[in-house]
């Protein structure tokens, strides 16, 4: 089982909200059958069993194990990842997309950049699985207390003058095998269950 699973197709993500499915795959983070998830989530085995096929045929989930009880076969899934994240690929060409939104300032563009990250390395990590490869990638988090809005605003030039002298001094567009790099900074109130 992944840690985590980018869902990238409308198809895929229709079954993922599905309220039953989603219910479904909560319970599936351990093997399990259809008839011990029957009990579980207050539906038949038959409809258990109508909903499990539908997650396997999205590769929501997987067969893990067969138990054999007398003449009877027990069949065991399990979901392929323990958390899901539905990338804007999947709305097509309505998905977000940062070049659609001019005010750089705005909580709209910064939801589509965050939108376009979760598309990009999406699909560059889902690559890199597939070449058996690990996917180079850098994440800082961390949250800021600023005393006063001119605070915030002189961390922001000071970022920003940091940000733009160490890609000065590392950016080289003719360097040969050189690989181009997005980077991201993003910076919003932290929400109130956030820790300092």
């Amino acid at each position: 089982m992944d840690d985590l699973a980018v869902i990238d197709t409308a198809a895929v993500a229709t079954v993922a909200l599905d309220p039953v499915k989603t219910r479904l795959l909560a319970q599936l983070s351990a093997p399990a059958s259809a008839a011990s998830l029957a009990g579980r989530v207050g539906l038949t085995r038959q409809k258990v069993n109508y909903h499990l096929r539908a997650l396997e045929d999205h590769g929501l989930v997987e067969a893990a194990e067969e138990r054999r009880w007398g003449g009877l076969t027990e069949r065991l899934v399990v979901a392929t990842a323990s958390s899901y994240v539905i990338s804007p690929s999947a709305l097509g060409s309505i998905g977000a997309d940062p070049s659609r939104n001019s005010d750089r300032l705005s909580a709209s563009y910064l939801i589509a950049l965050a939108a376009r990250v979760v598309r990009e390395v999406g699909d560059l990590w889902r690559n890199a699985r597939q070449s058996e490869k690990r996917l180079a990638t850098l994440s800082i988090d961390t949250v800021i207390r600023f005393r006063s809005p001119a605070d915030r605003a002189a961390f922001t030039a000071d970022l920003a003058s940091a940000v733009a002298t160490l890609a000065a001094r590392y950016h080289d567009e003719r360097a040969p095998g050189g690989r181009p790099h997005r980077l991201v900074v993003a910076s919003y109130p932290a929400p109130s269950e956030a820790h300092c």
